[in-house]
């Protein structure tokens, strides 16, 4: 079945799976939201849309200070304890955060999910200086991850792939901004059992029913056929897109 909740609750029941087995961002893709800008421990930066807090704790580790921003619930029950994250409910059209908040406003793998012309007025009036976004895409040019892809595409209950496609176009045409872009490779080395996590942590695959069963099949017939040493290894572009107001 199609999933037909709202973007804010699409989650509520994968949170645990997405804060296991979703890989983190390159830190060079962390590092580049930064650019220009100076120390990052001198900036405040808010994370929209933060999930369990992958990346939250990314640009703390750097030394910024985080505002999560994350609507659900149990995302944010997911998210482990770091000192330099403060946790807030809120949405991207409306954190809760005053103006000229923040530095930087950031959306992580989630900017798809939003109302993209009322995020970014948002963003502009929480971030003092830029808003960015960080998004990871199957580099489908590497044979297991090309497999999977497939997997994929035929259990979507949605057209959640075409819609961050869309997204980022969107973003890199923000208006009076100087909008820039990178993207930087990474890889997520997984066993089955990360494998059937990674797709347990994705909305718009099938979690219980015939389908599910089918998709999990598949995935297991999938490791088995290119494992190697007990792991399999997902292959990835992070896409960066910087928007600095003018």
């Amino acid at each position: 079945m199609s999933e037909h909740r709202a973007p804010t609750e699409r989650f509520s029941a994968r949170a645990a799976d997405y804060a296991a087995h979703r890989p983190g961002y390159p830190p060079e893709a962390i590092a580049a939201v930064f650019d220009g800008l100076g120390d990052p421990a001198e900036l405040a930066l808010a994370d929209v849309g933060a999930g369990t807090g992958i990346s939250a704790r990314a640009f703390a580790e750097l030394g910024a200070r985080v505002v999560a921003i994350e609507p659900n619930a149990a995302m944010r029950a997911g998210a482990g304890a770091c000192a330099r994250v403060v946790w807030r409910a809120g949405t991207a059209e409306a954190t809760g955060l005053a103006t000229g908040a923040v530095d930087v406003a950031v959306a992580c793998q989630a900017f798809h999910w939003f109302d993209w012309p009322a995020a970014l007025h948002e963003f502009r009036r929480i971030a003092r200086r830029r808003a960015a976004l960080l998004q990871y895409e199957r580099d489908e040019r590497d044979p297991f991850t090309a497999a999977y892809g497939a997997v994929v595409r035929a259990y979507a209950t949605d057209d959640t792939e075409a819609l961050r496609a869309r997204a980022l176009a969107a973003f890199a045409e923000v208006r009076n901004a100087r909008v820039r872009r990178a993207r930087f490779p990474s890889r997520q080395a997984i066993d089955r059992a990360g494998l059937l996590g990674r797709a347990a942590s994705s909305s718009y695959l099938p979690d219980s029913g015939p389908r599910a069963e089918a998709l999990r099949e598949d995935l297991r017939a999938l490791f088995a056929r290119f494992a190697r040493d007990g792991r399999v290894e997902l292959m990835m572009q992070t896409h960066v897109l910087i928007a600095d107001w003018a």
